[in-house]
């Protein structure tokens, strides 16, 4: 017995891309700008501990990225899933651009550093300035606790701020080369990886810095289990406002989950 077809209903790409403000991008400049300067005197403040070190800072960045990895998804799969674009303030600037980009998955190769970047370093401010004020006492019982903790941290954000922009390079058609070889090697995240994403309904795959933990994730059911933790608490459809409320109820957690269906894309009037 064939499956029934589900239905997607998005909002319209032009106008989900003309939510993209003057004051926003204001405030993107300035995060931007903040973030830098804050990324610098973190990598001035542990690199004086490197020589000593070496080891115990290279693990702590390779850890940050993979941390990275999974926030991008955390924050992927909140961005996706759940809210809607006529939300005060987070709509517009924040849920706009994932609801964008499920309908236009080529507007992100055409925006400039600063849409690409601005919202990332913008929610990685407050984490870059925490880990700047975090101590790092040689004479301290915890010194290797506080290098560890602060390096991890600082890279963790600084791959988050650059998670976009991978992302963006996996869209494009002619990536520079360099980026391309990262691809090929999953050092970054790849092109055909990530299209696993982009297949209708979109409920997978939400790692985007590098993508590794995108496998086991979906394996343990990892934002499955939290869709319907969220949904039994709060009633909240997730994707409601993504693929619209017919798709939404199709592969809601609980619902009977077609294994590979079809799925037309409507535009909503």
């Amino acid at each position: 017995m064939s499956q029934p077809k589900i239905k997607v209903k998005q909002q319209d790409a032009a106008t989900l891309a003309a939510g993209y403000s003057k004051t926003f991008r204001v405030v993107e400049i300035a995060s931007i700008i903040i973030f830098w300067a804050l990324s610098l005197a973190l990598a001035v403040k542990v690199s004086v501990h490197f020589s000593a070190h070496p080891v115990l800072i290279l693990a702590a960045v390779f850890f940050g990225y993979v941390a990275a990895d999974f926030v991008s998804g955390l924050v992927h799969w909140l961005g996706d899933t759940w809210g809607s674009t006529d939300m005060p303030i987070l709509g517009a600037a924040l849920i706009r651009p994932f609801r964008e980009h499920h309908v236009d998955e080529k507007a992100i190769t055409r925006h400039d550093y600063i849409e690409t970047n601005g919202a990332n370093c913008m929610i990685s401010v407050p984490v870059a300035a925490m880990a700047l004020f975090v101590p790092i006492e040689p004479a301290s019982n915890a010194y290797w606790l506080q290098l560890f903790g602060v390096t991890s941290m600082g890279a963790m954000i600084f791959w988050v701020m650059l998670t976009n922009q991978i992302h963006k390079w996996s869209h494009m058609d002619t990536p520079p080369a360099l980026v391309g070889l990262l691809q090929r090697w999953h050092v970054i995240l790849p092109v055909k990886h990530h299209q696993v994403h982009h297949t209708a309904p979109f409920e997978k795959y939400y790692c985007i810095t590098c993508g590794w933990l995108n496998w086991p994730l979906t394996k343990i059911g990892f934002y499955r289990h939290a869709e319907r933790l969220i949904t039994a608490v709060t009633g909240a459809l997730p994707r409601r406002d993504d693929i619209g409320i017919d798709a939404a109820l199709a592969i809601a957690p609980g619902s009977s989950e077609p294994a590979a269906p079809t799925l037309p894309v409507t535009k909503a009037s």
